[in-house]
């Protein structure tokens, strides 16, 4: 006797249920208050020097501690400068201004100047007369 098949049910159809939609709560604005600003003077804490820019450093010299300044105003010994930059802050007076390895009194605008310093100044470091 051959063996019969059994047939395969068909599966009832699903049934879909409609479902209630869920209403999410009103975000609600952020308002930001401003506040008016106050107009405040700060008080003078001493006296504040007025600095000029007179140069840029563009060299160096470790063993002799000179620097090579281009001159964007003129200076002259005697005058005090300040060398501000990433590292480097302070203040000193000009003791001593070559040109080719000739000392002068003062120099001109537009002139590349050696100068003794006492600390270390780095490349692009800013001139100030103070």
């Amino acid at each position: 006797m051959p063996l019969k098949k059994k047939k395969k049910k068909k599966a009832a159809p699903r049934k879909t249920v409609k479902r209630k939609p869920v209403k999410k709560p009103a975000r609600k604005k952020i308002v930001k208050k401003t506040r008016p600003k106050k107009i405040t003077k700060r008080p003078a804490k001493g006296k504040k020097r007025k600095e000029n820019l007179i140069g840029i450093i563009t060299h160096y010299f470790p063993k002799v501690s000179a620097a090579v300044i281009k001159l964007k105003a003129p200076l002259t010994v005697g005058d005090t400068i300040k060398i501000k930059g990433h590292t480097t802050d302070f203040i000193e007076p000009v003791n001593s201004i070559q040109i080719d390895r000739v000392p002068i009194t003062a120099a001109k605008k537009g002139q590349e100047i050696g100068l003794l310093v006492n600390s270390r100044v780095r490349q692009h470091d800013k001139v100030y007369k103070v």
